[in-house]
Formats: C-alpha cells, structure tokens, sequence
C-alpha cells in the first residue's frame, strides 16, 4: 500500500518537513504533486517526477526531481515552486493568525502532467503551513503613513 507523509504535519511555514513516500515499486516513476487553494480560492500547484530507489520509497531530500516544476535535489521543493493556475496570481497570505495554508501532498502513478487535481492519487495526505506562532499577539500598527503590524512573542 502506497503512504505519503509530512513531517512533521503541522509547521510554521519557514520550517522544513521531511515528504517520503513508501510502498511503491522499485524503480516506479511517479509524480508528487503539491497544491493549494488560497483565500481567493486559486490554485496554486507544483509537480516533480521520481523513480522509486529499490526499496520502493522516494524522499526528495535525498532523491533528484527528474523533472517537472523543478529537477535536482530540493527538500522542500514541492512548496517552494507552487505555481498559480491563472497567471500573474502571487501566493499570498492575508490572515496569517488565524489560519494555515493547508496543502495537499498527492503521489500520481507515472508521469502526470494534468492541470487539474482531480487525477485518482496513489496516495495523499494533508500538510498545515502556518505564518504565526502559538501565542504570538498580532499588534496593528498606524502611525502616519506607516501601516504595519507588530508580532509579539508570548
């Protein structure tokens, strides 16, 4: 049976996981895909094709991306290269205390190259990437022109 997983599942979102798939064949070409809806409701996705080691797990912090949205080692690959679905959206977060981006980890038999992400994965698991830390206070800030918020440790 093939398992995907991040860990750790929930994360700030400038802290690294760790993404292994295990149970596949050796030497099984794949594609895991990555995405994402935003607040408005764009998605935003990225793709890397891997060739199962002999053990039948791929893990892109020690596996090279044969291609897709990136190729080479890149641990973190498939969140730092979402692309939108429409062009010129930027990915960004407005309610960065009140909820994470949550993204869908999707591992896809053979080379996929769809757009949708409505393709029947092998295996999928869901990741939460948060901007704020447990505790940390959120103070707006307005001071003549300036407009900005302070983030306080607790």
């Amino acid at each position: 049976m093939v398992e995907v997983t991040v860990t750790p599942q929930s994360s700030l979102a400038d802290r690294p996981v760790q993404i292994r798939v295990r149970g596949l064949s050796p030497s099984q070409l794949v594609t895991l895909r990555a995405w994402l809806k935003d607040e408005q409701g764009e998605c935003f996705q990225s793709r890397a094709f891997f060739r199962a080691d002999g053990a039948g797990e791929v893990d892109p912090g020690l596996h090279a991306a044969l291609g897709g949205s990136y190729s080479g080692v890149w641990p973190m690959g498939l969140l730092w290269f979402l692309q939108p679905d429409t062009l010129f959206r930027r990915l960004v977060k407005r309610d960065v205390a009140g909820s994470p981006f949550r993204v869908r980890l999707e591992v896809l038999d053979g080379l996929s190259l769809g757009m949708e992400p409505r393709e029947q994965p092998l295996a999928s698991c869901e990741a939460e990437r948060w901007y704020v830390g447990p505790g940390v206070q959120r103070v707006p800030i307005r001071e003549g022109r300036v407009r900005g918020a302070l983030f306080l440790p607790p």
